[in-house]
């Protein structure tokens, strides 16, 4: 798979303290601003799964990140998201270069998004999956 850009758009386990991927990314890539992309933001258990749709005025919510090495870091986030010969098909996530909306314009970034049908699952209304972990497990 190509790796021309290099920005990448985060919005899930990969935004996580203690997540060991979450923990290379920020070793190896600078935050560059938060991003937003029409479309919807599923539960599928222990991560969330984002669907592009156009046609909705829902946003998934995020992090754009400017990679120092996108080929390498893109190479160590794939596997990590199931994505390569190694896996079987369909895999679960797709990485796509997509349009990034920002308050200063918009980013050419990629993204990870889910795959596989969704219909099972829990969307998450609010599009910001580290806001719906901390809201599920506030007291209440």
């Amino acid at each position: 798979m190509e790796t021309t850009g290099q920005f990448l758009f985060v919005y899930g386990t990969l935004l996580q303290a203690g997540n060991e991927f979450a923990e290379y990314l920020n070793k190896h890539c600078k935050f560059i601003s938060d991003g937003k992309i029409k479309g919807q933001l599923y539960d599928i258990g222990e991560y969330p799964g984002a669907v592009i749709d156009n046609t909705e005025e829902r946003y998934i919510y995020g992090s754009i990140f400017m990679m120092d090495d996108p080929e390498t870091i893109l190479k160590v986030i794939d596997d990590y998201e199931g994505i390569g010969d190694l896996y079987r098909h369909p895999q679960e996530y797709t990485r796509d270069e997509v349009a990034i909306h920002t308050d200063n314009g918009i980013i050419s970034c990629w993204m990870y998004l889910y795959n596989l049908p969704v219909a099972s699952y829990k969307e998450v209304i609010t599009g910001n999956y580290v806001q719906y972990l901390k809201d599920a497990t506030a007291p209440q």
